[in-house]
């Protein structure tokens, strides 16, 4: 076990291994991001934050469905100027702390991502992808052109690794990652949750309060997976495999197709914390067994002839 090396680098962030908390997911105050890298957490992924506070949708908001989660939770937090008191106050964290923002311009996002980084953020994670917020998200991050203004301008604006969380509700998800490379984007997260909705049978109507939600979990980890294929033959730059992903065998599943860390999200609910320390016990297991001994001699394996 000794001789294998989780040990990663993803756009000059140096992770002690390849799993990185999901945003989202627990991202919310200082504390819980704590308790998430004391778990074993190779990096941290704060929830999405916004140039101001936003109040989110009423309930409900999330529901638990056999194949995963459905949510419109809409994005609600305090604003970043808020926010910074949390940022501030993890300098000292060991592992590294990666703000995700969100805007409706790309002047927004780009004074949003400066300001975390004022603050301590060791990167920047754009939101480019949320299902169910007007005017945000996927909304705008469905257009490659949007994409690259948006990437611009936070690039403009901050000296630290920019990375550009990308929808799968899109006809060709690797435009879009062309468009963020190409306007420099350090590194690529795929994907955000599938748009999906679910139908009361008895009163007719759609369970989530805004109708429509994003879809993740297991029932999403085949899109993502195939996302990643397709974006690692497009761009290159590295990639954050996100989406269903509950064990160390989705976790190579993603390594293989192309991604250099892989995001834990939903599964989190199910399997607690402990989940980040089981994918590495059972990665380095995996490596040692096929007599790998780096994480990252597998990346992109699968593209090989």
């Amino acid at each position: 076990m000794a001789t294998v090396n989780l040990r990663t680098q993803v756009a000059g962030l140096d992770m002690p291994n390849p799993t990185m908390l999901a945003s989202g997911i627990l991202g919310t105050t200082a504390e819980v991001l704590r308790g998430v890298a004391d778990s074993g957490a190779g990096a941290v992924v704060t929830k999405s934050v916004g140039l101001k506070p936003k109040e989110g949708y009423p309930n409900p908001t999330v529901i638990q469905l056999e194949c995963g989660f459905l949510n419109a939770v809409g994005l609600p937090n305090p604003g970043i100027h808020k926010f910074m008191e949390e940022i501030r106050s993890l300098r000292d964290l060991k592992v590294p702390l990666i703000v995700s923002v969100f805007g409706f311009s790309p002047k927004e996002y780009a004074e949003t991502a400066r300001l975390a980084v004022e603050a301590g953020a060791r990167a920047v994670e754009l939101n480019l992808s949320c299902p169910h917020v007007k005017g945000a998200g996927a909304e705008i991050g469905q257009d490659p052109e949007i994409v690259k203004l948006i990437v611009k301008a936070v690039k403009d604006q901050v000296d630290k690794p920019v990375f550009a969380k990308l929808t799968p509700n899109t006809s060709n998800i690797s435009d879009l990652a062309r468009a963020a490379a190409s306007a420099g984007a350090d590194a690529i997260t795929a994907i955000n949750t599938v748009k999906a909705m679910a139908i009361n049978v008895e009163t007719f109507k759609p369970i989530l309060a805004n109708k429509l939600g994003g879809l993740s979990g297991a029932a999403i980890k085949p899109i993502a997976l195939r996302c990643v294929y397709e974006i690692y033959e497009a761009v290159n730059v590295p990639i954050i495999g996100c989406g269903g992903i509950r064990d160390w065998r989705d976790a190579v599943e993603f390594m293989l197709a192309g991604a250099s860390a892989i995001q834990i999200g939903s599964a989190i609910a199910l399997e607690g914390l402990s989940i980040f320390k089981r994918i590495c016990e059972g990665i380095s297991e995996f490596l040692e067994r096929k007599g790998f001994r780096s994480v990252n001699e597998i990346v992109g394996l699968a593209h090989k002839e």
